[in-house]
């Protein structure tokens, strides 16, 4: 193992750790049912993981560029990455290091989002009588108007479960975390409040990430969605124009987002789903007329739909 992956398994909590390092030398001895996730056991891509594959051997991985060179690398046979979540929008970065990654996108899984605040069990207060809560920055927007209430601070940390393990370590009765509810009985904290997301349908969309693409004869049959990212040329109406065969071929687009490439804010990438897989001649229409108004297009995946769009 190299020393950045050394760097890496070691930012974790020191209660985070040992689990860590059990769950990847179960993944190291059988790479081919191993699936990546960012964040320390617990967290919900923990949780997305066993829910999408139950058979597979979870790998927690500190980052999402950890997750996605373990599959690379073949540590890992796939990743399972949060790409949006209903009330918080899109995760940072992941459009960025998708289209960079060189995987395919391969799947889908929606998850119900529940957190609960947890703290020392040696303290028996209430959610008034903490300071601080650790957390990821998506689960502490999904939880802002909670925090705000309560006069309690957010503060950022790499993941939800590590955030658990870090308020297990530090041992300040100050402070809590928000993270899935499994986390504390890993970490041997007390659940001071469950539910305290500030919507009910709270969820997040993952997506699953390998090597190679899945087989379009394979899907054959089977409602699919299929990713692409492109940029469109520097031109008036460009966007609208390589849009256009979407309409006309009765193309449903579920999802269109923009992001900025570099400094010069020349450059505009458009991160986009449809439901349809390539063959189909409509879609294969609708892909001809957006390539011919575009500098750059790439698919990013073809994949079966886990839910029902429109």
């Amino acid at each position: 193992m190299d020393a950045r992956k050394v760097a890496g398994m070691h930012s974790y909590p020191k209660p985070a750790l040992a689990l860590v390092e059990e769950m990847a030398a179960a993944a190291a001895a059988d790479p081919s049912r191993a699936i990546a996730f960012q964040g320390a056991p617990g967290c919900n891509g923990h949780r997305a993981a066993l829910e999408y594959d139950p058979a597979c051997l979870p790998l927690p991985c500190f980052s999402f560029e950890d997750a996605i060179d373990a599959v690379r690398e073949g540590r890992a046979d796939r990743a399972i990455i949060p790409i949006e979540n209903s009330q918080h929008g899109r995760v940072a970065d992941i459009h960025f290091l998708l289209p960079e990654s060189g995987l395919f996108i391969t799947g889908e899984h929606f998850v119900p989002i529940t957190y609960a605040l947890m703290a020392l069990p040696s303290e028996s207060g209430g959610d008034g009588a903490f300071s601080a809560a650790y957390s990821h920055p998506q689960a502490l927007g999904q939880t802002r108007h909670y925090l705000r209430e309560r006069a309690i601070v957010p503060m950022s940390y790499a993941d939800t479960a590590g955030a658990a393990a870090y308020v297990a370590e530090m041992g300040d009765p100050l402070a809590c975390a928000i993270a899935p509810p499994i986390a504390a009985g890993l970490y041997g904290l007390r659940i001071v409040a469950e539910g305290i997301e500030d919507a009910p349908d709270n969820t997040t969309r993952f997506v699953v990430l390998s090597r190679k693409p899945l087989d379009l004869a394979a899907l054959a049959g089977q409602p699919t969605l299929t990713t692409i990212v492109y940029e469109v040329r520097n031109q008036p109406a460009a966007l609208y124009k390589a849009l256009g065969g979407f309409a006309t071929n009765g193309i449903n687009m579920t999802k269109l987002e923009s992001y900025q490439r570099g400094a010069s804010f020349a450059a505009t990438t458009f991160y986009q789903d449809f439901v349809g897989a390539p063959g189909d001649p409509a879609v294969d229409r609708a892909i001809e007329e957006l390539a011919f108004h575009s500098k750059e297009l790439r698919i990013l995946g073809t994949y079966p739909l886990e839910r029902e769009r429109g």
